[in-house]
């Protein structure tokens, strides 16, 4: 058992890292996947690789360290679009399948963690066990996201902006029903956590779309250095203030 925190607090900047996030994500996945044409496949292959070494890092370390946690949430996010887009277009399985596919994964994860620890509270995180629930969980949740995002835009039809809106208008009602409602509090976060990935999907290919499809035109390699710059001042953020928390 460890005996000090591992993850991040359920705060209002976690929710603004989240988003950041799962927009370098998409726009890092897409970048590799589609800009350098490495291909979904490899593109798996590079990133599990990234995920792999960065959740060793955040596993063996003691305590909340903000850099190790978001650099898997992020390795987290751009797997996920890699395992969504390969299911989806390299297996022909489709956005409704693969979504259905990969949201059954997360409710099976999340089945197995309630029946080991008779709880689906995510902080704090004490036991590494537990954690490797958390971790897979939201793997799984970051990947559906992608999925979800990319079917809002190419089976309903929504533009990337109004797919981000429709998104974006699910988690504030959530956000309504925590301070509103007594539905419980860690079924809402699952919800919210789910949905800003699809937010963050849709917001990221609103940067990186060509005009004429609705999106900014400004590539997946800009993109991707503005949401790195943003998530680097965030993380900075995080660390002053977990340390002015130590200190007081």
């Amino acid at each position: 058992m460890d005996k000090l925190n591992k993850v991040a607090e359920i705060t209002l900047i976690f929710w603004l890292m989240k988003i950041v996030a799962t927009t370098l994500g998409e726009t890092l996945g897409d970048y590799l996947s589609m800009t350098l044409n490495l291909g979904y496949l490899t593109g798996i292959i590079i990133t599990l690789i990234f995920f792999l070494i960065v959740l060793f890092k955040q596993l063996v370390a003691k305590k909340y360290i903000p850099v190790f946690y978001w650099l898997v949430i992020i390795a987290t996010t751009t797997l996920g679009t890699e395992i969504s887009d390969f299911m989806d277009r390299s297996l022909n399985l489709g956005y409704t399948w693969g979504s259905l596919i990969l949201f059954s994964c997360l409710i099976m994860t999340l089945l197995l963690w309630y029946k080991k620890f008779k709880s689906l509270s995510v902080f704090p995180i004490l036991n590494r066990n537990k954690e490797i629930y958390y971790w897979i969980a939201i793997l799984f949740s970051n990947s559906l996201g992608t999925a979800f995002g990319d079917y809002l835009s190419d089976v309903v039809g929504f533009s990337y902006l109004n797919g981000a809106m429709v998104t974006a208008g699910i988690i504030m009602i959530v956000v309504l029903l925590h301070y509103l409602t007594k539905i419980n509090h860690i079924i809402l976060f699952w919800i919210a956590f789910i949905f800003t990935r699809p937010f963050g999907a849709t917001f990221g290919d609103f940067l990186t779309k060509p005009i004429a499809k609705g999106g900014l035109d400004l590539g997946t390699l800009n993109s991707s250095i503005i949401s790195i710059v943003l998530m680097t001042i965030l993380i900075i953020i995080s660390h002053r203030t977990l340390n002015k928390k130590i200190v007081e």
